[in-house]
């Protein structure tokens, strides 16, 4: 047997009892439980999008279960349409089962696409768009798109809104997303209030269909991973689509599906207090339905390194780089300011790949934060997922 399948063999046989130091006894002689995966769990600072698991329920959608999805297409009095809706249909349809394979088939899309353009009451240059965006404008073209459509479309069953302009309108240059304000009347239809949408613009021929899993990602709750200021990819490189939406392994953090309820406690490793000890954790890639997703080891109030396994699988069909990789999460970080900052950028690889997007680590490697105590170990790896020994000590040579 090869040396790294007999390493592999002899760790998965000692991971359930692998620990340094050993737990002292309790009194029934048993070694107390590891933390609950509720201990690693992060309270959320910045009162909006971030990375704390307590979002709020009224201001941001579910992630699971089925989410029905009306999408709208709008053209203006000074670029009108020319032609059917069915291509702008298509060009975003994949997102839908990008979203289910991400979510492990937590997550449906069920998308209603319209048939029909909408005029809109007034030219696309008057909304705002190149000028930055305030939420009163958004909201003013929101309500504009659903007046347009309401007489031919029903909106009572709808939990979102897409609204997709015609590709001539290139004052329509980006794609925000609504989040409804709860203190004022909003937007309704039918009878309901539209809550959240995802107002397209040009940039959707650019980035794809993945643009609608980035912005539907912020109707859940999850921030900007990419920089507002400075390097654009400076925070995550292209590891998860709510950094480079074009990346290369574009699937959630491990991190994020815990967080919307695809990964759940039980798939969660957690070495929580002051002196935690360690665990040995077999991982297997966050790709992948089933097994333990990642290894948290909290280090304060509102931080923690997150350990997961990545392999070119599911969503990640060609990554720059395979095997663990490790991140940093602080909940008290606002979005677009680095709420999570991937660890262990490498020389800067041909494009796409740059120095974060090959960060993943092999057998062998060890990461350290003695500031923290943290010591998180690779200590093997294959086709089907990685071992990592996570620490929280005291001290670390540094």
């Amino acid at each position: 047997m090869p040396t790294r399948l007999r390493l592999l063999a002899t760790v998965l046989a000692l991971t359930a009892t692998l620990t340094a130091p050993a737990p002292a006894a309790t009194a029934a002689g048993r070694a107390p439980a590891h933390p609950a995966a509720a201990d690693c769990a992060l309270t959320g600072r910045t009162g909006w999008t971030d990375e704390g698991h307590d979002t709020d329920p009224v201001q941001f959608q579910p992630a699971t279960g089925t989410r029905r999805v009306l999408t709208l297409f709008v053209d203006f009095p000074d670029a009108p349409a020319t032609g059917p809706t069915a291509p702008y249909a298509a060009h975003l349809a994949p997102a839908a089962g990008w979203l289910r394979t991400a979510s492990h088939g937590r997550l449906r899309l069920d998308v209603t696409a319209s048939r029909r353009w909408a005029r809109m009451p007034h030219a696309s240059t008057s909304y705002g768009f190149q000028r930055g965006l305030s939420f009163e404008a958004h909201e003013r073209y929101l309500r504009d798109a659903i007046t347009a459509a309401d007489p031919y479309e029903d909106f009572s069953s709808a939990d979102m809104v897409y609204v997709v302009p015609v590709r001539t309108a290139t004052a329509i240059s980006f794609s925000p997303t609504y989040l409804f304000d709860p203190v004022t009347a909003g937007v309704t239809a039918d009878g309901r209030r539209i809550k959240w949408a995802v107002t397209f613009g040009q940039d959707m021929w650019r980035w794809g269909y993945k643009v609608a899993a980035h912005e539907t990602g912020h109707t859940f709750g999850l921030p900007d991973l990419y920089a507002f200021t400075g390097e654009t990819h400076g925070f995550v490189g292209g590891w998860d689509v709510m950094g480079h939406i074009a990346g290369a392994a574009p699937q959630y953090l491990g991190w994020h599906s815990w967080k919307l309820g695809w990964t759940r406690d039980e798939q969660v490793a957690c070495l929580a207090g002051p002196r935690g000890g360690s665990r040995t954790v077999r991982l297997t890639p966050v790709e992948r339905p089933g097994g333990t997703k990642i290894a948290v080891v909290r280090t304060g109030p509102t931080t923690a390194y997150v350990a997961e396994s990545r392999r070119a699988a599911g969503n990640d069909a060609a990554p720059c780089s395979t095997g663990v990789l490790i991140y940093k999460v602080d909940s008290a970080v606002a979005t677009g300011e680095g709420p999570v900052r991937v660890v262990g950028a490498r020389s800067s690889g041909a494009p796409p790949c740059g120095p974060l997007d090959l960060a993943a680590r092999a057998p062998g490697e060890t990461f350290t934060d003695p500031a923290t105590g943290t010591r998180i170990e690779v200590l093997a790896g294959g086709r089907t997922g990685d071992v990592v020994r996570v620490a929280r000590l005291a001290t670390l040579p540094r």
